[in-house]
């Protein structure tokens, strides 16, 4: 009798999961915002300032994901968010003129939710991929451009703005190799911060 049992709990608990996996929904998502990356050293500078300073570079992220678990408590979903900064200004204390440079992150990523179903939901992704930049850190510099493998962690909110549409505000760091620039520092990889909000749409 328990055998009977514990196969049917079984085969509903299958059904429950498929049902959930076939129910997917799909997403598009545009957000803008900044880019934040700290200081570096740089080593080989006679200067009493030896730092390489970044700008608050602004950047875009349009991101699609697809749904394919879901229940009262949990969402998992599949992403795929691309962030581009199209202005990253560098400088030192010796060259002031920020010529700057300009970075893209490709990261596919699975993002949990907490309480899918209601108004307010706060999530958190993880995923890995590419990025590439393409810049100088001199005025005259020659540009160059370098790729890189990048790992993504994040975490926002997502709030209903009106049926298929939502509010969304993130936080992403995209850790990364370093551009190529023509000033040498103590980093090989860093953490691209970025900081956004936009509205996603639900179809």
């Amino acid at each position: 009798m328990w055998r009977k049992q514990l196969t049917i709990g079984v085969l509903l608990s299958l059904c429950t999961f498929v049902g959930h996996a076939l129910a997917q929904k799909n997403e598009l998502s545009g957000i803008i915002g900044r880019q934040f990356i700290s200081d570096q050293i740089i080593p080989t500078s006679t200067s009493t300032d030896n730092l390489l300073r970044f700008g608050n570079g602004l950047s875009f992220e349009g991101s699609i994901a697809r749904r394919v678990m879901e229940g009262q408590l949990l969402a998992v979903s599949l992403e795929l968010p691309v962030v581009f900064n199209v202005d990253e200004d560098v400088h030192t204390h010796d060259n002031p003129v920020s010529p700057g440079y300009k970075a893209f992150f490709v990261t596919p990523a699975a993002r949990l939710n907490v309480f899918p179903q209601t108004a307010v939901s706060p999530w958190v992704s993880v995923g890995g991929g590419f990025s590439h930049f393409n810049g100088s850190a001199t005025q005259f510099g020659p540009k160059t451009g370098t790729t890189s493998g990048v790992f993504q962690i994040g975490g926002g909110l997502d709030v209903t703005l009106y049926r298929k549409f939502s509010l969304r505000g993130e936080l992403r760091d995209f850790w990364s190799g370093v551009p190529k620039l023509n000033v040498s520092t103590n980093q090989s990889r860093q953490h691209n911060l970025f900081v956004g909000g936009g509205v996603v749409w639900h179809f």
